[in-house]
């Protein structure tokens, strides 16, 4: 272990950018400019830990090695570079590059308000991203989890309608609040624990804390209670139900948020502490040996109940994202589901599952971060947020959809995505468990075939049927999931959303009627699944939020002069590739959905992959060669 100020210097770099982007609020282009370069600096410094942390250096920084300062025995606020740190905080600093630009051009694109805030925001939930990876025990990586929260909800709550208000109070409540209390109260029994058998110690241990293992032989309740309640406090930000739903209303958020929410910082801090736990703080052996006496059932492993909890989540969630209609919301939902297939594959603790878990991390960071880069740019093109209305846009919108196609085809586990490699392994560590892992198993296949269920039909309506005709949900057809029409028909009972919600008319059906619709429209009105005014930031009365008139042409230019959602009355668009949208949101895209294609493609030269196995073999504590056999060999080898 060396001391080295970089982990802090990490942390530090975009915590600097927010008082420069803040100065910078009168000077967009060097207020933005200000939030790249920081994106720049934050990765080539955790980039520069890189190779020697890959030869096994860790590097370290603690506050009581620098100025005396410990809190209490054991416990010190402390940062280290090791593998599994420089694996998450690798992904983070590297794709705020790209969401960096991104977010320019959306933010622009809308011409939305408080641009200074949100990228100050931004460059503190990165800051807090990258604490949480580089943190050193349970005691720094909660108060950067606290600090995540905290410094995510001014994103969450952008819009500052009294929808965003009720997402962002639903986003604390469950964050900070809920998982703040089971984190803290997991960590306090973990210092206690340990200060049975000697000096209380807090520190992540590759394999877990051989305190806690001695500790746990002489207070096993204690010990099973706190690893639960340190899941569940981790779990509220990995989306596990049934504490998930404060996942889908964050939707209200600009879409570069909720690239950040999905893809970098919240949910995969979440389930990049559950990693911690189970590898660091607990380790398999100890999870294995300590089991719960279940009545009626017998002694059953504390990482059963965690696998059938993800089990039922990623299950659970990709059905409930078959009759979402909003796209943003379809998204959600399946970024729970996909979440809850790293807990799965942690928690059934077989090595080979381990290291599908950890690269299904970047594999959906990838994926997933084109998806929603898709639909802000669909967003700001054609303000269309629906996919009943999104017939034929592939025509106007030809590079977006089609990075669309291989995102969604990495969430399924297509080859030659980077998904397909990561669902691989885990399937793999679930038949090296056998028995009732083949449950397991079961799930991760029938998910893989719900999210071709619930992908295919966008690509479908995208590219393979026309505006005037086509189904307003290929896949479900009855009241709750959608109604099979045209634009040009009529609803059975007129105002049927298709995922049960109520819409106008002039808001919903986009045909060669769609001008008599306006005029019938009455004065109904719909609250959307996300937001009344998709964050354009044009109230309907046509003045924006200062009260000033506006123009709702303006924030479009030379787009498309509609702001309701579908395609004009005289159809869509054809555009040529990369003149569909600014160089600023097509660059992000198309490098994202290149990079999900690389990691699936050559995934051995992939770093991620190669950290991924020197994580497990640390834990195991063996050549990663040796580690294709039953796990109780290997429990018992490493016991031994």
């Amino acid at each position: 272990m060396v001391a080295d100020i970089r982990p802090l210097a990490a942390v530090l770099v975009s915590a600097v950018a927010i008082v420069l982007i803040v100065a910078s609020h009168r000077r967009p282009n060097l207020r933005e400019g200000w939030s790249v370069l920081a994106a720049l600096a934050k990765f080539a410094i955790v980039a520069s830990m890189l190779p020697a942390v890959m030869d096994g250096t860790v590097f370290r920084w603690s506050l009581a090695d620098s100025t005396g300062i410990q809190f209490l025995e054991g416990i010190d606020f402390a940062l280290r570079a090791d593998p599994l740190g420089i694996f998450f905080a690798l992904l983070a600093s590297f794709l705020w590059i790209f969401t960096s630009f991104y977010a320019t051009g959306y933010m622009r694109g809308l011409d939305e308000h408080s641009q200074t805030r949100f990228f100050a925001s931004f460059a503190a939930s990165l800051s807090a991203a990258v604490g949480i990876a580089f943190a050193a025990n349970l005691v720094t990586i909660f108060v950067f989890y606290e600090l995540l929260s905290l410094v995510t909800y001014p994103l969450v709550a952008h819009n500052e309608d009294s929808e965003a208000r009720i997402a962002g109070r639903k986003y604390l409540t469950y964050t900070f609040f809920g998982g703040g209390v089971f984190l803290l109260a997991g960590t306090v029994l973990i210092y206690w624990l340990t200060g049975l058998v000697g000096g209380p110690t807090l520190a992540f241990e590759a394999g877990g804390m051989e305190a806690l293992a001695a500790a746990a032989q002489v207070e096993p309740v204690y010990a099973q209670a706190a690893f639960f309640l340190l899941i569940a406090g981790f779990g509220v930000k990995a989306a596990l139900m049934p504490i998930h739903s404060w996942l889908a209303d964050a939707m209200v958020a600009p879409t570069p948020v909720s690239g950040l929410l999905h893809a970098v910082a919240v949910v995969k801090s979440g389930a990049f502490g559950i990693a911690r736990v189970i590898l660091e703080v607990y380790g398999p052996g100890l999870i294995h040996d300590l089991p719960l006496d279940v009545p009626g059932i017998g002694e059953v492993g504390l990482n059963i109940p965690v696998a059938l909890v993800a089990a039922f989540t990623l299950t659970a969630a990709s059905i409930i994202a078959l009759r979402k209609d909003h796209l943003k919301r379809r998204l959600a939902y399946s970024t729970t589901a996909q979440l809850s297939y790293i807990v799965l594959g942690l928690s059934m603790l077989h090595p080979y599952a381990m290291v599908g878990a950890l690269f299904h991390i970047p594999a959906h960071a990838f994926a997933k971060l084109t998806l929603f880069f898709c639909a802000g740019a669909i967003h700001v093109e054609t303000h269309t947020d629906y996919i009943s209305e999104m017939a034929g846009i592939g025509k106007r919108m030809p590079l977006t959809m089609t990075a669309f196609t291989v995102g969604a085809a990495g969430m399924a586990g297509l080859p030659p995505l980077a998904g397909f490699v990561s669902k691989f392994y885990m399937l793999i560590g679930a038949g090296y468990m056998g028995g009732e892992y083949w449950l397991f198993a079961g799930a991760l296949l029938l998910s893989a075939v719900l999210n071709i269920g619930y992908f295919w039909p966008v690509v479908y309506t995208a590219f393979f049927e026309s505006e005037d005709r086509h189904n307003a949900k290929p896949f479900l057809e009855f009241p709750r999931g959608g109604l099979l029409q045209s634009y040009g028909s009529e609803p059975d009972d007129g105002h049927v959303a298709a995922d049960g919600g109520e819409r106008t008319d002039s808001e919903h059906e986009r045909s060669e009627t769609a001008a008599e619709a306006d005029d019938t429209a009455g004065d109904e009105t719909f609250e959307y699944a996300v937001d009344q005014n998709p964050s354009d930031h044009t109230v309907p009365d046509g003045s924006d939020s200062t009260g000033e008139s506006v123009d709702a042409t303006d924030h479009h230019g030379d787009h498309d002069d509609h702001l309701t959602g579908g395609p004009p009355a005289d159809g869509w668009q054809r555009r040529s590739l990369f003149a569909e949208s600014t160089w600023l949101m097509l660059a992000p895209i198309t490098i994202i959905a290149t990079g999900a294609i690389v990691l699936g493609v050559v995934p051995d030269y992939a770093v991620f992959l190669d950290l991924a196995t020197r994580i497990v073999k640390g834990v195991f504590g063996m050549p990663f060669e040796q580690l294709g056999r039953p796990f109780g060999d290997l429990v018992t080898e490493v016991s031994g």
